[in-house]
């Protein structure tokens, strides 16, 4: 019988790898619709793949990689696919419609079983990120294989810098349209062969020199062009503004994400309790995960002056972890590290960098922050791997995977049964499980969520996270003075938490305190810059507070990310209809119309009047809607 080592082999594979774009939006827009229609796509997918002898090797999520022996059948295949799913999506609305990136490269793999592994994956998954919706690219082995052999047109779109792999990637768009056959738009510049005629000896003088040159001024030399103030999609915020980059897996193993993710977001956690620094999301830091970026990039899209990124690779009980803090408004390394480490030194690990961080950026803790810093939620490493599962299921954020979570999250307090964060992940996870409709007894669930959370909190009362969660599930109980309270204590202990500053701005809107409402949802969405969710709060706050044309604008806004929305079309209704605009206000509420053809102005009030606590506010919901053209 063959070992595990005798199964692992290198060859010469070209790989597809899509994934689908938009896909968290889709899924908190419609859960249940983007799971069915991806399970539909992905048989037609499958099926292209085999008819085109390629084999599906993994499909997580919304990914999907596969392998053929041949380049032309990969791109093929590629562009089979898209045409295919180009006919399925005709049949839905474009907030409905899954479309899938698709990136194409030819290199060298490791085949561990029936995985792959190594740079021509990896090539391929990040070149996917360049890819339009509905589009293919390509990498420059995969085109000079193909460019002779396939009635296809190209665009060059240059080279790019793809983060872990040593030189840049050249990358072409696959054009797909008959009328592009055979078309070469972009073509890579030819640079002309130049004659030296300097003498052997200066040229190694030059060398020389220059090597020397390099090696004084390389620790303070930018390596890309600085980011722009001026470009920033929004002001640097007044506190040191630092993001954290999703942590590569260089492991080669999907099944062992979780761990650089898990070691990205307890940074996260661990510099969000500073109060001098301003920490932007997981949620919008993640969107940069597997994709290829420029710090530049990250900065100006963001709004932050520094940026920290790195690496994890981990084989059996040795961990290789790589970090370097970044100024993207002068290109300079602040530090770089380079840790090799023990497993079980993870939290001391994770405890140093954070450290190193915030020393490097000249923020002094006090006693009381130094103190929480330095304790990690579970000391239990095999407990710490089941948390660690569990919330990249939880993140998913579909029926299927907040089951598994929950078994994940129990697992861990086996293991540890004094693991605060899992306590607190199990509580919302069971409040999740409700918003999915899992649940045939929501009060009781709610109860089930509450009794986990204050075991947490009973645990360790100066974690954020449990309050945040509480906050919600009192939220979700209609008490709103306890939800209030909880709230103030999560960004007490966090003032970076997207959990306590949502809380207390949705609470303050409920209950007739919108002016100071926008404050709070306004700092969300500065933390969290990539997500729309907040908006329609935002919009809402503005329509109560007689801000009509601001709440107009953030609607719109929202809208143009998430048409079709049933609540941006609410907002949207209401604030067209309290500014005078008729015309517009009737075309919102025909929208809610198709999207509820049920809706009725006395039904909607019900769930009006069990949520806002000022009479005012109800009316004028009620009425503006109304004026809108609802039903009554």
């Amino acid at each position: 019988m063959p070992t595990k080592e005798e199964t692992v082999t290198r060859k010469l594979r070209a790989i597809l790898s899509a994934d689908v774009k938009g896909y968290s939006l889709l899924m908190s827009d419609d859960e249940a619709f983007t799971v069915k229609t991806l399970k539909s796509y992905r048989k037609v997918m499958s099926a292209q793949i085999v008819r085109h002898k390629g084999r599906v090797v993994d499909a997580p999520g919304d990914n999907l990689m596969a392998e053929f022996a041949s380049v032309v059948d990969a791109v093929q295949c590629a562009v089979e696919i898209q045409k295919k799913l180009k006919e399925k999506n005709q049949d839905f609305p474009e907030n409905k419609r899954l479309e899938f990136r698709i990136g194409v490269n030819i290199g060298d793999v490791i085949q561990d079983g029936d995985n792959l592994y190594g740079e021509g994956v990896n090539i391929a998954a990040r070149i996917e990120g360049l890819a339009d919706a509905g589009g293919v690219c390509i990498s420059r082995n995969a085109y000079d294989h193909i460019k002779n052999k396939l009635t296809l047109g190209y665009e060059y779109i240059g080279e790019h810098d793809v983060k872990n792999i040593k030189d840049p990637v050249r990358v072409y768009k696959v054009l797909m349209g008959a009328e592009d056959a055979g078309k070469l738009i972009g073509e890579e510049p030819k640079h002309a062969k130049k004659k030296w005629f300097l003498p052997v000896a200066v040229v190694a003088a030059i060398v020389v020199t220059s090597i020397v040159w390099h090696f004084v001024q390389s620790a303070n030399r930018p390596e890309f062009e600085p980011a722009s103030i001026e470009k920033m999609a929004y002001p640097l915020p007044d506190k040191i503004s630092i993001a954290v980059l999703p942590f590569d897996n260089m492991t080669g193993d999907p099944e062992q994400e979780y761990f650089s993710d898990g070691l990205s977001e307890e940074i996260i956690t661990a510099l969000s309790i500073v109060p001098e620094l301003y920490v932007i999301a997981r949620n919008s830091t993640f969107t940069y995960k597997g994709k290829p970026m420029r710090v530049q990039q990250v900065s100006e899209e963001l709004g932050v002056q520094y940026v920290l990124e790195g690496s994890v690779r981990k084989s059996g009980d040795k961990v290789r972890i790589t970090a370097q803090l970044i100024d993207a408004l002068n290109g300079y390394h602040l530090w770089a590290e380079t840790y090799d480490r023990e497993f079980e030194d993870l939290f001391d690990l994770q405890e140093e960098i954070s450290l190193k961080i915030i020393t490097e950026l000249r923020v002094k803790l006090t006693k009381k922050e130094g103190t929480r810093f330095a304790v990690p939620c579970s000391e239990n490493l095999k407990a710490y791997r089941k948390y660690m599962q569990a919330l990249d299921h939880f993140y998913r954020a579909n029926s299927q995977d907040v089951v598994i979570a929950q078994g994940l999250a129990e697992q861990a307090i086996e293991l540890d049964p004094g693991y605060a964060c899992a306590y607190s992940l199990l509580g919302a996870i069971h409040r999740m499980a409700l918003i999915l409709g899992l649940s045939k007894s929501p009060m009781q669930t709610l109860i089930k969520a509450q009794k986990y959370v204050e075991k947490a909190i009973d645990l360790n009362p100066t974690l954020s996270g449990p309050h945040g969660v509480l906050s919600l599930i009192y939220q979700s109980m209609g008490q709103y003075d306890k939800s209030f309270e909880e709230a103030k204590k999560t960004i007490e202990f966090n003032p970076n938490s997207l959990l306590g500053n949502y809380a207390i701005g949705s609470i303050l809107m409920y209950m007739g305190r919108s002016e100071e409402s926008i404050i709070y949802i306004k700092k969300v969405i500065r933390l969290d810059p990539f997500s729309t969710f907040y908006f329609t709060s935002l919009g809402m706050s503005y329509f109560f507070s007689g801000q009509y044309q601001e709440a107009i604008g953030i609607c719109e806004k929202a809208n143009d990310s998430r048409p079709h929305n049933y609540f941006i079309q609410i907002c949207l209704a209401s604030a067209y209809s309290a500014a005078g605009n008729e015309e517009k206000a009737h075309i919102a509420a025909t929208e809610i119309l198709k999207i509820d053809p049920t809706f009725s102005l006395k039904g909607f009030s019900k769930k009006v009047e069990q949520r806002y606590k000022k009479q005012a506010d109800i009316e004028l919901y009620i009425s503006s809607l109304r004026k809108a053209g609802l039903p009554e």
